[in-house]
């Protein structure tokens, strides 16, 4: 378990710093210098006096540092859910197998516990920490211990309870960055409506180009950051209800594979 969670972590790092290179060098390259002189080219445009319609480009709209800091964390909290999706999906693959060689019409007595438990502790290492694994040799050692039906009944559920709180503990990260993505777009639209008062003066004189780019970046910045936040929360709540069935599926295997087969002293 400790293992796993350190090669989280450093999977989590790893993530996050090939998202802000990624993304960077995108801006850097493609992004800004595009949005750049089609800027340009519309001040020319507008201080000629031309007659001409703005073009909401998709560069322009995301040109800004907020918002590249929005896709950044997007792409972390992806490679997040990613992680956490595939590991369910191994989870749910231990579901199809039969982890406990019980004939049908058998019946498990308390000394019998101990021989059924072997061929769960036969299964490679990392299996072992997989929730299906862990509930049910945890119900064969209470089971060998007390004897007790309702005890391993308890058991089971305790430890799928246990499983759900710590699967969505760990999904706090990803609640954070949609929380904070919101946040960065806001703080662009401050920036850029601070940005416009600034050069409120200009407009007085008749030049709004300059005021009319600051309201752009308030705006998208806005704009950007709510559209990332509903692509994670629907992602979120996707990899939530995968998880929920996992949990609800491992406890109907233990009930299925292993509860109805005991029979008490």
């Amino acid at each position: 378990m400790k293992h796993r969670l350190s090669s989280e972590f450093i999977y989590q790092l790893f993530a996050l710093l090939l998202a802000v290179i990624v993304v960077h060098a995108i801006y850097v390259g493609v992004i800004r210098p595009s949005a750049d002189a089609q800027i340009q080219r519309e001040m020319a445009l507008q201080a000629a006096g031309g007659d001409f319609v703005p073009e909401r480009s998709f560069a322009v709209v995301i040109r800004d540092f907020e918002q590249e800091a929005c896709f950044i964390l997007l792409l972390w909290a992806l490679a997040i859910m990613g992680y956490k999706a595939r590991c369910t999906l191994r989870e749910q693959e231990l579901l199809q197998r039969r982890l406990l060689e019980i004939p049908e019409g058998t019946s498990v007595l308390p000394q019998d516990a101990r021989e059924y438990s072997r061929s769960l502790e036969a299964l490679p290492e990392p299996e072992q920490d997989l929730l299906l694994p862990r509930t049910l040799l945890s119900a064969l050692q209470r089971f060998a211990t007390t004897g007790s039906i309702q005890a391993v009944s308890d058991t089971i559920k305790e430890s799928c309870e246990v499983e759900s709180e710590r699967l969505d503990s760990e999904l706090s990260m990803v609640r954070y960055i949609a929380w904070a993505i919101p946040s960065i777009g806001f703080i662009g639209t401050v920036r850029g409506i601070g940005a416009a008062l600034g050069q409120a003066y200009k407009a007085v004189e008749g030049d709004i180009s300059g005021v009319t780019v600051s309201l752009g970046v308030a705006f998208n910045s806005t704009f950007v950051a709510l559209v990332l936040s509903i692509v994670i929360m629907f992602c979120l709540h996707q990899l939530q209800l995968s998880q929920e069935r996992l949990v609800l599926d491992c406890q109907r295997y233990a009930d299925q594979r292993l509860l109805r087969h005991l029979v008490a002293h």
